[in-house]
């Protein structure tokens, strides 16, 4: 998994100058959890701070930075400088022996006064010079005086300098610990050598210090402050805390960076959602006009489909009407379910029923029948009742009026044996015949047309298979 994910690294480090990086892709591959693959190491974390874990590993094998050739854990980095590094040595100025860190301290020429002297000669501008801003080298790293040995060109040095900033302290501190011991072995031989109470004595009795024991002591003040493990460590602190508030402040910029980088792309991204948004906006507004115009389409159209339908049904009467019209005066009206429809007359729930329209000529009279199955007034419950209903007719101007022709009613055996027939002539006087004032008048004719027990005994034929039929003749001439 980490070596497919630093694979992934690589490449869109190789490609991010050709296209521009995902940065949530990044963000979720800088949070995946991963570990250190180095022997002995138990480091886990995520992945953006491996690379910070990598120069800091102590059990990261390293090569040797004086060129001997070894490639030792970074925490044993520093016992090999003092015990097995041969090319890590100290030329004695005395004898001109070269040694390692730990035979120097125990060396001792035959001179000691010259060891501490030379000591003292060398060692304090050594310390100088180390002491100082390292110098840039065009071709080597900054840390090259303390024990780097990396060269390159300026870009690979910046990012060595970048990535190996674990290496460079240890290697920092190495050398503060060996100019440590040597400063403090000088200012121990030192101690012995500068006499503490040489003095000159003038002729006013006054102490005045020989110039030759000021220096010594100013040379051993500077020694003892150096050896001094408070300041020491002061020191060290100090140069370490540098460094850390350098990689912070490094790794902080590189971090503002890309936070930069993303800020810009969302920035871009939010531009042209606000301008896909707009043109969203105008397109819905478009499409809601025409949502509308279509809406009000629909509702003429649904307005005239009702009319249409309204007309379609009007027409539909109308061809029944004609189907069923009469203009002789004469009509026959077929009666079906005979039986349900009389149980919706006891019931109340259809009391009568009204026949079609028929004329007494073309352009005569318009009149219907009206039937209660179950009787109305002195023939209810006990007999049919039959009526004749004067209605309002389109040429009601060009008659004469009251009504005055004779109706005869009849119900018909449908097995031609006994009709049943009734008859009367309109009563002038009676409202029923007057010209309509509204679609029909008031209903006269039999109230006791026929007793029920013949309607529907099994003597008689008048109803047939639940049909009966009902004729009216309405006479013509005068």
């Amino acid at each position: 998994m980490l070596e497919y994910l630093l694979t992934s690294a690589f490449f869109l480090t190789v490609f991010s100058f050709q296209a521009f990086g995902d940065a949530a892709i990044n963000k979720e591959i800088s949070e995946l959890r991963v570990h250190c693959v180095t022997l002995g190491c138990s480091w886990s974390g995520i992945m953006k701070n491996f690379e910070e874990h990598q120069s800091l590993c102590e059990y990261a094998l390293i090569p040797c930075h004086t060129g001997c050739g070894h490639v030792v854990m970074r925490k044993k980095l520093a016992d090999h400088l003092e015990n097995g590094c041969v090319n890590n040595v100290t030329t004695c100025q005395r004898c001109k022996q070269s040694l390692s860190s730990s035979e120097y301290q125990e060396h001792s020429c035959e001179s000691s006064l010259c060891k501490e002297q030379s000591h003292v000669q060398t060692e304090t501008p050594s310390r100088e010079k180390n002491c100082s801003t390292p110098s840039v080298n065009k071709d080597g790293c900054r840390f090259s005086e303390v024990g780097c040995s990396f060269r390159g060109s300026t870009e690979k040095i910046k990012d060595h300098e970048r990535t190996a900033v674990g290496a460079h302290m240890l290697l920092l501190l190495q050398h503060i610990k060996q100019l440590k011991a040597s400063l403090c072995t000088a200012a121990k031989a030192a101690n012995g050598f500068i006499p503490q109470t040489e003095l000159n004595v003038n002729g006013a009795g006054k102490s005045i210090p020989n110039p030759q024991i000021l220096a010594g002591l100013e040379i051993r003040e500077d020694l003892e402050e150096d050896c001094f493990p408070g300041s020491s460590i002061s020191e060290e602190e100090s140069v370490l805390q540098q460094l850390v508030r350098e990689k912070v402040i490094s790794e902080l910029e590189n971090k503002l960076q890309v936070f930069e980088n993303i800020v810009a792309v969302l920035n871009k991204e939010v531009e042209i959602s606000s301008l896909e948004i707009m043109a969203f906006r105008r397109q819905s507004e478009l499409d809601q006009n025409i949502i509308r115009g279509l809406e009000l389409k629909i509702a003429e159209l649904h307005r005239c489909l009702t009319q249409k339908d309204a007309g379609l049904s009007s027409l539909h009467k109308s061809l029944l009407f004609s189907e069923q019209a009469s203009y002789d005066g004469i009509f026959l009206w077929k009666i079906t379910d005979v039986g349900r429809k009389l149980q919706d007359s006891v019931t109340g729930r259809t009391v009568s029923l009204f026949s079609p329209a028929f004329y007494t000529a073309k352009y005569g009279y318009k009149v219907c029948l009206r039937v209660y199955l179950n009787g109305d007034g002195t023939g209810k419950g006990t007999h049919m009742s039959l009526f004749f209903v004067v209605m309002k007719g389109d040429y009601d101007a060009l008659l004469p009026w009251p009504f005055r022709n004779k109706v005869t009613f009849m119900l018909l055996d449908q097995n031609n044996r006994e009709h049943i027939i009734d008859a009367f002539r309109p009563d002038l006087t009676s409202a029923s015949f007057q010209r309509p004032v509204n679609d029909m008048n008031i209903a006269s004719g039999c109230p006791m047309f026929l007793p029920l027990f013949k309607l529907q005994s099994p003597k008689y034929a008048y109803v047939k298979e639940d049909t009966l039929f009902l004729k009216c003749i309405v006479e013509t001439n005068q």
